[in-house]
């Protein structure tokens, strides 16, 4: 029987199929969300909206065009995705910068970092932002790889370029994000090979900035104390985070069970959002906790070694980004959850309501995906080492010339 491929173009041989485990893995990471997103928030629907369902609706509304962008990016050619990475970055820049300007942005609790169009929907571009940084830096490394390991000096570009996406955010007044967004980068210079004598100076810099940041806003402030001194802001600063951790106690080993313990989540600010991993905890306890945690890892063990075993080097960047910036937002969530780091803004991928986070999230998922079945040679319009221009067929019998 005939081998069938849906790149007719590409011999079977040199095919290399998607990884399954991690399609799956994505799979499930996503339904025991919406799942959560179902059990959690009927109560904050019901009493904001009136309707139960208001952000389980939106949630689904997003992930149809979350796993369209999965798609995309899982099946386009990554030499296509190359071509638009700058005009990527650019746009994502604007819109950036644009959130933050009066009359265009939304100011929502005192922040200005949401795009509204009426009637329609509204989107974070600092979300948007996290994956253009992964693509923009993959690029430059690939691009100009072997410029770097002559002189150092070339860094300054994707540097510079890593500081003007920080700075945009800060101006939305998201620290957070503009911290997680510079540390996500520094992680990608590291892996480049880059000199870090470029990068260390700013660096050793961010540690009194971002102190100069939190002193600047009153409410970064409270945050901090409220992280170092539980006790004394456990119904006022402290309030949700202590909430949080009530829930997360009632759940037990087993958890208190579908639709049970409901009273305990309800009490929880912003459940459907930044705290939705208390909701799991409290239904499904130690056991459910343990379980996510498992299921984190393989969806990152997976994702690192499509990277580390990815022919593209883009592609390889690429998926590394994605995957660290899925893998280090759910563990910083669960930790501000668990009452272990100072409240952040950052949301828990595939759980969190917000169409901006997890139509992101499936697209960085997509492009993991591209990159596991990735060949070098066709996909990025590279010349790869393993190039067969060197191999030749004869009598059936393949022959490879030094």
């Amino acid at each position: 029987m005939t081998e069938y491929t849906f790149f007719p173009d590409r011999p079977v041989a040199n095919y290399r199929k998607s990884d399954s485990v991690f399609i799956v893995c994505t799979l499930l990471l996503w339904g025991i969300g919406i799942f959560t997103l179902y059990v959690c928030s009927p109560g904050v629907g019901e009493r904001f909206f009136g309707n139960k369902n208001y952000f389980l609706n939106r949630q689904i509304v997003s992930s149809v065009v979350g796993f369209a962008g999965l798609i995309f990016f899982a099946v386009v050619p990554l030499r296509t995705i190359r071509r638009f990475v700058f005009a990527f970055a650019v746009v994502s820049f604007v819109l950036c910068v644009m959130a933050s300007l009066p009359g265009i942005g939304s100011e929502r609790k005192g922040a200005s970092r949401w795009i509204v169009i009426p009637h329609l929907f509204s989107f974070q571009p600092s979300e948007l932002v996290k994956f253009a940084v992964v693509l923009y830096l993959a690029h430059m490394f690939d691009a100009h790889s072997s410029e770097y390991e002559e002189s150092s000096r070339e860094f300054i570009y994707p540097v510079a370029a890593l500081l003007l996406f920080v700075i945009a955010i800060f101006c939305q007044r998201n620290l957070s994000t503009g911290i997680f967004v510079f540390a996500l980068g520094v992680a990608m210079f590291v892996l480049s090979g880059a000199s870090l004598k470029w990068l260390l100076p700013f660096s050793v810099l961010a540690v009194p900035a971002a102190a100069i940041l939190v002193t600047m806003e009153e409410y970064r402030l409270i945050r901090i104390l409220a992280y170092l001194f539980p006790e004394k802001f456990k119904f006022s600063a402290g309030y949700q985070v202590s909430a949080s951790e009530r829930a997360i106690s009632a759940g037990g080993i087993w958890g208190t069970g579908i639709g049970e313990g409901l009273e305990k989540i309800s009490l929880i600010p912003e459940i459907q959002t930044d705290y939705i991993f208390a909701g799991w905890a409290t239904m499904m306890g130690l056991f459910g906790v343990t379980s996510y945690f498992i299921l984190l890892a393989v969806f990152s063990y997976r994702g690192f070694k499509i990277a580390l075993s990815c022919p593209d080097r883009f592609a390889a960047y690429g998926a590394f980004g994605c995957t660290l910036c899925i893998f280090c937002q759910s563990v910083f969530n669960c930790a501000v959850v668990c009452g272990a780091c100072p409240t952040t803004g950052i949301p828990l991928p595939f759980f969190s309501s917000g169409g901006s986070s997890l139509i992101m999230t499936l697209c960085m998922c997509g492009f993991i995906i591209n990159a596991s079945h990735c060949d070098a040679d066709k996909d990025s319009g590279r010349k790869s080492e393993n190039s067969l221009d060197n191999v030749e067929t004869i009598g059936g019998v393949v022959v490879e010339y030094e």
